[in-house]
């Protein structure tokens, strides 16, 4: 199963980020590749949404079950698509500047192995563009700080 993490501190709060990360109604608007998403359910502490994701004239349907623990983290379970599996988190850590680290995980398996391996040339290039499509998405909503984004080994 192909799988990246990245860390990553930022001068927003936990609960920022929280909140950005979570509104999946807003992710066409500013994600690569997603053209369009549908919130199925929503509480305070489940999300269930189908996302569509696209590249040329390649399209596909996924749907996620999303577990909130505001502002800790957000636990994403694959519920069906075309992968085999799918699971990524987020863990939101305040630190005592104001800002927060970031966790980001990801793991994937297509259903088919071609798949898979065509995938995992462009995963980590894929992956860090949307990683930096949310930090870029922060900085339109919050504003930006004089401490920068850094990466955190």
């Amino acid at each position: 199963m192909p799988g990246i993490r990245e860390k990553r501190v930022l001068p927003y709060s936990a609960e920022q980020m929280f909140d950005l990360v979570a509104d999946v109604d807003k992710y066409p608007e500013f994600l690569p590749w997603v053209v369009a998403t549908r919130v199925r359910s929503n509480s305070e502490d489940v999300l269930v949404a189908d996302m569509l994701v696209g590249f040329k004239a390649i399209r596909e349907k996924f749907t996620s079950r999303v577990t909130k623990n505001r502002p800790d983290s957000l636990e994403v379970s694959y519920v069906d698509g075309p992968l085999r599996d799918l699971r990524n988190s987020w863990k939101f850590e305040p630190r005592d500047d104001g800002g927060c680290e970031i966790d980001f995980c990801v793991d994937f398996t297509f259903r088919n192995a071609v798949f898979e391996a065509l995938a995992g040339q462009y995963f980590d290039r894929a992956f860090r563009k949307m990683v930096g499509a949310f930090e870029q998405r922060a900085e339109e909503l919050y504003g930006s700080s004089s401490s920068s984004a850094q990466s955190v080994a």
